[in-house]
């Protein structure tokens, strides 16, 4: 991969993307106020598993999907696995974090001149894997590439939001951040090999935390 492939690949996975990541904490925040989870151990295991059971089931198989539709410029494809990554969000907060990040990643590079996502702003089924895929193919990152920062961008935001909402130190956040990297090549490995009919997963919990999450009386994350 080229520097500057590479360096368009840093600029997505960046915590400072104007996406509104930040915002949510996908039912990070009602599972510390479940005492769920309570300290960096438990964080460690709350992450691995979405890491395995949610990203690398769900997620990833599908920003595959994506990319190659966005590659070949399939619509129907392009739509319908877009449809399939919405419809396994479980909870309405759970879609809604997704829309609302893939629709403020299509203004944004409708803003930086990518003509190809003109067509996506406005629409109402827009995940945020959809419109990176996009940015991916635009700007000729590799799929492999861009699994890795998927994954490593979604572990950096939980961490964020685990120190915060605990708390923990900012070591025990680099620690875990540390750790989690080291999993990540081998599930994204695995993610892309998936076929079709394997792609699918949940974690109850995940999804229950999500639901409480949209009722909590008091809050820092959006629901």
């Amino acid at each position: 991969m080229t520097s500057r492939r590479l360096l368009r690949l840093f600029q997505l996975a960046s915590q400072s993307l104007p996406v509104g990541a930040y915002a949510y904490s996908q039912g990070l925040e009602a599972a510390v106020e479940a005492d769920w989870v309570s300290d960096e151990a438990s964080l460690l295991a709350w992450l691995d598993d979405q890491l395995n059971h949610s990203l690398g089931r769900v997620d990833l198989p599908i920003l595959a999907k994506l990319y190659e539709a966005h590659r070949l410029g399939d619509d129907a494809a392009q739509r319908s696995w877009g449809r399939r990554l919405v419809a396994m969000r479980e909870t309405s907060e759970l879609v809604a974090d997704d829309r609302d990040r893939g629709r403020a990643l299509a203004r944004l590079l409708r803003d930086l001149e990518i003509p190809s996502a003109e067509p996506w702003v406005g629409r109402a089924e827009v995940p945020f894997a959809q419109i990176l895929a996009l940015a991916a193919v635009a700007w000729e990152i590799p799929l492999p590439a861009l699994a890795d920062a998927y994954a490593w961008g979604w572990v950096e935001n939980q961490v964020l939001v685990g120190v915060k909402l605990i708390p923990l130190g900012q070591v025990a956040g680099q620690r875990l951040m540390l750790e989690l990297s080291e999993r990540i090549p081998a599930i994204c490995q695995r993610a892309l090999a998936l076929e079709d009919n394997e792609i699918g997963g949940m974690l109850p919990i995940v999804a229950l935390a999500s639901s409480l999450h949209e009722t909590q009386y008091s809050r820092l994350f959006r629901s």
